[in-house]
């Protein structure tokens, strides 16, 4: 079974959405040595990068780990489906693509319980500096994340937000701005027609430079380090195995 060897000063295990931006942040500097490991395969495949493929990869277990919950007592014992990414860019491959900060009072209540630097006011600026969202005042611009509106609508979505709109619910063109509150359209991580994951938004420019090893079907056993200095990959016990099984319930 192949393996890897060499010296790394960071080794990354799973190359999912947190996993790619590491790699491209922890590499800024051009001097550190990143090995990336990830069990599943390089996001190459046309229903990645196809924007309707969603559905496909909802149920497909080479890009898919396919969780499934404990049963429900309050739902008659069924057991929920948790789709999660086992691909470069990991669920940000595979999910269907809308963009949603979040509501500002939820970060400002987790900063408010203990979570320092989770305030609105604190993650806001990351926000702003990951997307590049065109023609919308008070968004980011020439971030690496494209965030885009709907190329196509079709009749039954501006009929929804219109009845929305006649129940008394305000319109939003942009949920993610000023307020959340109120009926408008999605807003979908895609760049020019293709699918924009954390891989090709930021393992892509990453992967340009020679100090970043990629290593795909790949699950980390463990690693070992030096008594004083950065982690080191002595003896690789990544043994890359096409594709990693399904974790046991």
């Amino acid at each position: 079974m192949p393996t890897v060897d060499g010296d790394f000063d960071y080794i990354i295990v799973g190359g999912g959405t947190a996993g790619c931006v590491l790699a491209d942040r922890l590499m800024a500097d051009g001097k550190a040595r990143v090995l990336l490991l990830e069990a599943g395969p390089r996001a190459n495949s046309l229903w990645i990068a196809m924007p309707a493929g969603m559905g496909r990869l909802f149920v497909n277990h080479r890009y898919n780990w396919g969780f499934m919950g404990q049963p429900e007592p309050t739902l008659g014992g069924r057991e929920l489906y948790f789709p999660q990414g086992k691909v470069l860019g990991g669920s940000s491959a595979i999910n269907g693509m809308a963009f949603v900060r979040g509501q500002p009072e939820d970060y400002d209540g987790w900063r408010d319980q203990g979570a320092k630097g989770w305030g609105w006011g604190d993650v806001l600026p990351y926000f702003n500096e990951l997307e590049d969202r065109a023609r919308a005042p008070g968004r980011g611009h020439g971030g690496r994340l494209s965030v885009t509106d709907p190329r196509y609508v079709h009749g039954s979505a501006h009929a929804f937000c219109a009845a929305a709109h006649a129940a008394g619910a305000d319109a939003n063109p942009d949920y993610n701005g000023a307020k959340q509150e109120g009926a408008g359209l999605l807003q979908f991580t895609i760049r020019n027609g293709r699918r924009d994951s954390a891989a090709s938004a930021y393992l892509s420019h990453a992967r340009k430079r020679p100090n970043l090893r990629v290593l795909t079907g790949a699950c980390a056993t463990g690693s070992c380090s030096k008594a004083a200095g950065p982690w080191a990959w002595r003896s690789s016990k990544a043994a890359r195995q096409g594709s990693c099984a399904r974790p046991a319930r």
